[in-house]
């Protein structure tokens, strides 16, 4: 056997084992999810007779997941227009704009990817209470901006360095401004990065849940996973509803996912190469 054979069997066989163990709980989960209680009492692991769909939909209205749903398109919606905005027009400054500080402002936004949640969480709370802005959608959406911000600047940036300085020069003698210049060549020119940024910004605060946790307490406020995490209790008897809880929760960013995939691995890349 050749050597190149050799390493593409390397390769090949550790990342079967790994698709495998990332598929399993979703086919496993989705299995129960069509269980009746009686025959995952019996058998946790063995094949389901035949779907029960009823489960989806207890898990659905039973739990109330409709608002919970509400509550997570309206947050991530309003944190993915934010950290769109403000990433361009910090990505278009740090990289195109020469002003004292830029350097180090750059590497504090690339500091703070360091900085795990958990360390700023306990401020974070008492500020947003002081201001009136827990347990309510703002307080929500600029928290996930103040989590997010700077791996978009990160990737806005990487990215827009990577445009040559020829067009913004012809821009600039062509009579725009610095804000046309980002209004009309910036972001056109920006809207694979943008797309890429947004699609992974979505996936982070989809799945979030320390957060919504933090700045969510009320039962009526609550985002869909973190609704999810309550389905445990309330269904503590019967696992198959709380099974379909879960992939009702799952289905639509792994739609996103499968949509997008291309992009989301554009958004990674952007960021891992020096323009």
């Amino acid at each position: 056997m050749s050597r190149n054979r050799i390493g593409r069997w390397l390769i090949a066989v550790p990342m079967a084992a790994l698709a495998l163990a990332t598929i399993y709980p979703l086919v496993f989960t989705a299995n129960v999810a069509s269980k009746t209680r009686h025959e995952y009492v019996l058998d946790r692991f063995s094949v389901a007779e035949s779907p029960r769909w009823e489960n989806f939909g207890a898990a659905w209205s039973g739990a109330d997941m409709e608002r919970y749903f509400l509550n997570s398109v309206i947050a991530v919606a309003g944190a993915v227009a934010l950290l769109l905005l403000i990433g361009s027009m910090a990505g278009f400054a740090l990289s195109r704009l020469r002003f004292r500080g830029s350097r180090a402002l750059f590497l504090g936004c690339l500091a703070a990817l360091f900085i795990p949640f958990q360390v700023i969480m306990v401020p974070l709370a008492r500020v947003m209470g002081q201001i009136g802005l827990m347990d309510t959608y703002p307080g929500l959406i600029l928290a996930y901006v103040a989590q997010f911000l700077p791996f978009t600047v990160f990737l806005m940036t990487s990215y827009y360095t990577g445009i040559p300085a020829e067009i913004i020069d012809a821009a600039r003698i062509d009579g725009n401004s610095v804000y046309g210049v980002y209004l009309r060549m910036m972001l056109p020119l920006g809207r694979p990065a943008l797309l890429s940024v947004g699609i992974l910004n979505a996936l982070f605060c989809w799945n979030d849940v320390l957060i919504a946790l933090l700045m969510m307490p009320s039962a009526e406020h609550r985002t869909l996973m973190v609704g999810i995490t309550s389905l445990r209790g309330q269904y503590s008897d019967d696992i198959p509803a709380f099974a379909a809880g879960v992939l009702i929760a799952a289905l639509p960013i792994l739609l996103l996912y499968l949509f997008f995939q291309r992009q989301i691995t554009a958004g990674v890349t952007a960021g891992s190469t020096k323009g």
